[in-house]
């Protein structure tokens, strides 16, 4: 099966080029994640790190401002 796989994708002008193209936008994404976790504010990770504790505070919250 990869021997028809492989066959088909070798007569294809220029698919060299995806992989690479892949792998580019691969490692921005992952680059850019790097980035944000270093830069994002530590009040913002503990937020989000009690937001699954903090949901009746979250229903009494809403209802408040209503």
């Amino acid at each position: 099966m990869l021997k028809f796989i492989k066959h088909n994708l070798e007569r294809i002008d220029g698919i060299g080029l995806y992989p690479m193209i892949s792998l580019i936008i691969f490692f921005s994404i992952f680059i850019g994640m790097l980035i944000y976790v270093f830069v994002i504010p530590k009040s913002k990770i503990e937020e989000l790190s009690n937001l699954p504790l903090d949901i009746n505070e979250l229903k009494n919250k809403d209802y408040e401002q209503q």
